[in-house]
C-alpha cells in the first residue's frame, strides 16, 4: 500500500469538532498516512514553498483536508495552493512534478447535506463547488479522485457520527491509496 500525504489546513483546529475528530484518528496510521498540518507549520503564514514541494514530490496520493470554508477553501490552503503549485514547477514547459499524481478533497461541510442537492437552498452542489479545485488539478495534470465529504458538521451531527465519519475517512484513504496502486 503507498503512502498517503494528508494536507490538513483548519483556521482554528482547537475547536472543530469533525477534523480535529479526523486528525486524531489519521495520527493513529503513520505506516499509511502522514499528516501535515498548514497552521501548525505556518503560523506566520510564510510559507517555504521548496520545502513544501519537495514533500508534494514524494507521494502518488496527496488529500487536501479543511472544512469548506464560505465553498471554498480556507485562506492559508489558498495560498499555499497559489505559491506551491508554481509555474515552471507545476505546470508550464517545464512544470511537471505533480502530473500523474492523484488528489482528492476530505472537507468537513457544515450545512446538512440536502442543501447542496440540485434544488437546495445553497444553490451549488458539492461538485460545482469544488470546480476551481478541479480545474486546478486539470491545469497541472494531476488526476482528480473522488472526494470525501461529511455534512451537518456544524450542529447536527452527533459524537458517534463524528467518530464514525473518522473511520469511514481512514477507508476512504484506504481505497484511494488502492486506486494509486493499481495507476
Amino acid at each position: 500500500m503507498s503512502k498517503t500525504l494528508v494536507i490538513l489546513a483548519h483556521p482554528n483546529l482547537e475547536v472543530s469538532r469533525v477534523n480535529r475528530c479526523w486528525q486524531q484518528e489519521l495520527l493513529q496510521h503513520p505506516q499509511e498516512i502522514t499528516l501535515h498540518e498548514l497552521y501548525k507549520e505556518y503560523p506566520d503564514w510564510q510559507i517555504d514553498v521548496a520545502r513544501e514541494q519537495q514533500l508534494l514530490e514524494q507521494y502518488d496520493h496527496i488529500i487536501l483536508q479543511f472544512p469548506l470554508y464560505w465553498y471554498s477553501y480556507p485562506p492559508l490552503l489558498k495560498k499555499w495552493v497559489d505559491e506551491v503549485f508554481a509555474y515552471g514547477w507545476a505546470y508550464g514547459s517545464t512544470g511537471d512534478r505533480l502530473k500523474g499524481k492523484y488528489f482528492s478533497v476530505a472537507m468537513s461541510i457544515g450545512n446538512h447535506e440536502v442543501n447542496y442537492l440540485p434544488g437546495g437552498s445553497v444553490q451549488f452542489t458539492v461538485e460545482q463547488v469544488l470546480a476551481p479545485f478541479k480545474a486546478s488539478l486539470h491545469h497541472v495534470g494531476a488526476i482528480e479522485l473522488p472526494h470525501f465529504a461529511f455534512f451537518g458538521a456544524s450542529f447536527q451531527a452527533t459524537d458517534e457520527q463524528v467518530e464514525q465519519s473518522a473511520v469511514d475517512y481512514v477507508e476512504y484513504i484506504r481505497n484511494g491509496s488502492a486506486v494509486v496502486e493499481q495507476g
